[in-house]
């Protein structure tokens, strides 16, 4: 390989903000907030679903509030009319 063309490869711990679960994996992510796991400090990135939250995966269904979009919708289109 090349020198000083790659982006830095390293562990970085992916924390999920729903469901306050941690991975350890290995990624060129930049990141400038740190965790301390296991005695060791590592780059974190915080994601609001992964594996362990989404409802493919975990087979929970979630209610979503869809009335606001609904509202939101109407409000900005539903006054038109059309030709």
């Amino acid at each position: 390989m090349k020198k000083n063309i790659h982006p830095n490869y390293r562990e970085v711990v992916f924390m999920d903000t729903s469901a306050e679960i941690h991975f350890i994996t290995r990624s060129t992510i930049d990141t400038k907030e740190t965790i301390e796991l296991e005695g060791k400090t590592y780059p974190l990135v915080k994601v609001e679903v992964s594996s362990e939250s989404h409802p493919f995966y975990t087979g929970k269904k979630m209610f979503l509030d869809t009335a606001g979009r609904v509202e939101k919708f109407n409000r900005r289109f539903g006054q038109r009319k059309g030709k």
